[in-house]
């Protein structure tokens, strides 16, 4: 068991207090306004073992580096701004898609990804 550190108890309460999935980099920036001497190692361990807990789940988007978020959420997708590159929650989900797949496919899971520009990139 990792011991914990005010760096991490940093890094915990940034996904704490964002609510929306988020990247190495932005859990440094967001994490030095916690902790200014924050390094970015800290932050890989730090996710790795929460991801290990299950605090954490990966986010997977398409040709992108992982994000992540707290788990425990519902069933939910994702919506990337094409500007700023965050991603946000869609809280709900369009239902069954099991017509979508072709005849004799067994679907086991999907994930919807809507992509365009987040409110404040659309101004």
């Amino acid at each position: 068991m990792e011991r914990n550190t005010r760096q991490r108890d940093a890094i915990r309460q940034v996904f704490e207090e964002v609510p929306r999935p988020l990247g190495p980099a932005e859990v440094l920036e967001f994490g030095r306004s916690h902790v200014s001497k924050l390094g970015i190692a800290t932050v890989y361990r730090t996710i790795n073992s929460l991801v290990e807990s299950g605090w954490l789940v990966p986010v997977e988007l398409p040709g992108e580096a992982p994000r992540y978020e707290r788990s425990g959420s519902a069933h939910h997708h994702h919506f990337s701004c094409r500007q700023c590159t965050r991603v946000f929650e869609i809280h709900g989900c369009p239902g069954d898609l099991k017509h979508l797949a072709p005849d004799g496919f067994q679907l086991e899971s999907h994930e919807v990804v809507l992509y365009g520009l987040c409110n404040k990139c659309a101004v």
